[in-house]
This record gives C-alpha cells, sequence and structure tokens, in this order.
C-alpha cells in the first residue's frame, strides 16, 4: 500500500524534471504549444494523485489501528 502511496507522489516530479520529454512546440491543444498544456495537464494529474495517496493513507492508518487493537 505505501508503495502505491509513494509512487503516486513521485510520478508527478519525474514528469516535471524530464524536461526533455516535453520541451516541444507540437503537438498544440487549442493552439497553446505541447511544452505549456502538458505542464497544465500535470497540474490536474498531480491533484488527482495527491488525493488519492490521501485516501490510501487513511485507509493504511484505519487497518493498522484495527489491526493493534484486534
Amino acid at each position: 500500500m505505501r508503495v502505491v502511496i509513494a509512487l503516486c507522489l513521485i510520478a508527478p516530479f519525474v514528469a516535471m524534471l524530464w524536461v526533455s520529454s516535453y520541451a516541444k512546440i507540437e503537438p498544440t491543444f487549442i493552439g497553446i504549444p505541447f511544452f505549456y498544456w502538458y505542464q497544465m495537464l500535470w497540474v490536474l494529474v498531480s491533484a488527482l494523485l495527491t488525493m488519492i495517496a490521501y485516501k490510501l493513507w487513511q485507509r493504511d492508518q484505519r487497518a493498522r489501528k484495527g489491526g493493534a487493537s484486534a
């Protein structure tokens, strides 16, 4: 479970640090160069992944509390 949480939180950093993968103009999206819309897409993806990581963390903490008291 914690590995999945870590991957959800690390993926956006890796995607943004690998600049050569998105340092280009084409393909454009509604006139916006790839360089810009790719980064803006990662803002939304990062928010989603952070929410997933948070929910998984809550589930993990509930499972640990339930297992310790039994």
